[in-house]
């Protein structure tokens, strides 16, 4: 079956205006802090809620197998659709911490149907260049993080409540053109059903296991940083005396991310996924590891690491969806994929929340050499397959 032209690109578009809903929140946060009185510990819970939503939604869709028994358009068009009005309810809840936080969890939730879906459609309509294929659909999910802060370094006039309708409407359109445009790929396998015991079976695939752990490692330090972008840019600012357009910088930094996924993915056809994945957890283990002496630097070799950190903290991630989607078994894709996604976002809220009760604690200077720990785990569980890989993705 020849593959349309249109495929990879409404799979992406499509990746990343559902994926906009994620960060949302945390672009307005700063408008609706003072406008409602929240405090400090607002980032965390608002970041967290979404994680969870999200976990409890991958969670549930691996267990009844939805991405391997139900259309991936389908799911994604629904999923889409309830996540943006879940997400646009904010702006009707004046001032509500508790209601704010629910609508957080179920725009997280609904994100399941989204994110990791959107990667077993990619993995229905590829095989061969299939890391490339994820290189370009994981760099979506990043400028779909990236950009309401983007919208709020644009328009630093634009009332929040704009900012949320704009990326529910987008979020939702992304969701038809997936539905109308996508039909089931060629690659798509059928699932036998519902049934505890797939879960455990994926895990039974030794390469599966090394590829998983390795990007649970990777997990422990992506979202911690891309949620504590905008206080590391905060906190230099204060130090330094220096103006700069935080909201802007955040969307460069993270958006920096989008562009390592990419190239990843075309590194990937020439020394394999393993290999790609490797050198940026330890690029970003390395930003990890120097992170003190952040605050105390020049401005221009202070942002020159930070984006290059916000290019290799995530630039493995499709690298190791390729992995997990290629060592799962067949008929499992899906439920592989979800299962591990829901695992590696539970980690991100320990990690979160480690840095959000500790920021107080520990100084800025030490605070993220917490993170260490998560590059190093990856790093070593996947020497195993740099060892036996032939050039995968």
């Amino acid at each position: 079956m020849k593959r349309p032209g249109r495929i990879l690109p409404v799979i992406v578009f499509s990746q990343f205006a559902g994926t906009s809903l994620w960060f949302a929140g945390n672009a307005i946060l700063p408008d609706i802090q003072k406008a409602w009185q929240l405090g400090d510990a607002s980032l965390g819970w608002m970041t967290s809620s979404v994680q969870l939503g999200f976990i409890a939604g991958t969670f549930l869709f691996a267990f009844l197998t939805l991405a391997d028994r139900y259309p991936g358009r389908l799911i994604f068009l629904i999923c889409s659709v309830i996540g943006g009005f879940t997400n646009l309810s904010i702006i009707f809840i004046d001032g509500n911490l508790v209601s704010l936080i629910t609508l957080r969890f179920f725009t997280g939730f609904f994100l399941a149907g989204i994110y990791p879906v959107g990667m077993k459609i990619a993995a229905e309509w590829y095989r061969k260049g299939l890391g490339k294929a994820l290189g370009y659909l994981v760099g979506a999910l990043v400028i779909g993080t990236a950009f309401p802060h983007l919208i709020r370094g644009l328009a630093n006039d634009l009332h929040w409540e704009k900012v949320m309708l704009y990326v529910s409407g987008i979020a939702i359109t992304g969701g038809v053109l997936m539905y109308l445009l996508v039909p089931e790929g060629p690659y798509k396998k059928s699932s036998s059903g519902f049934s505890f015991k797939a879960v455990i079976n994926i895990f039974k695939e030794k390469d599966f296991r090394h590829a998983a752990f390795g990007y649970f490692g990777h997990m422990w330090e992506l979202y911690a940083i891309w949620t504590f972008v905008p206080f590391i840019l905060i906190k230099y600012a204060e130090l330094n005396h220096t103006g700069f357009n935080v909201s802007t910088w955040s969307f460069i930094i993270i958006g920096a991310g989008a562009l390592g996924c990419v190239l990843g993915g075309y590194a990937s056809k020439v020394y394999g996924s393993v290999k790609v994945a490797f050198v940026m957890l330890f690029v970003s283990g390395i930003c990890c590891l120097i992170s003190p002496i952040l605050f105390d630097i020049p401005y221009e070799i202070f942002m020159l690491i930070m984006v290059i950190w916000g290019f290799t903290v995530v630039a493995d991630s499709p690298q190791f969806s390729t992995l997990n989607a290629l060592t799962a078994p067949k008929a499992l894709i899906g439920t592989g994929l979800t299962m591990v996604t829901g695992i590696g976002f539970a980690i991100t809220i320990f990690s979160i929340e480690l840095l959000n009760t500790l920021k107080d604690v520990v100084t800025h200077e030490m605070l993220f050499l917490l993170l260490i720990p998560g590059p190093v785990f990856g790093l070593i569980t996947l020497i195993p397959l740099i060892r036996k890989e032939p050039v995968m993705g």
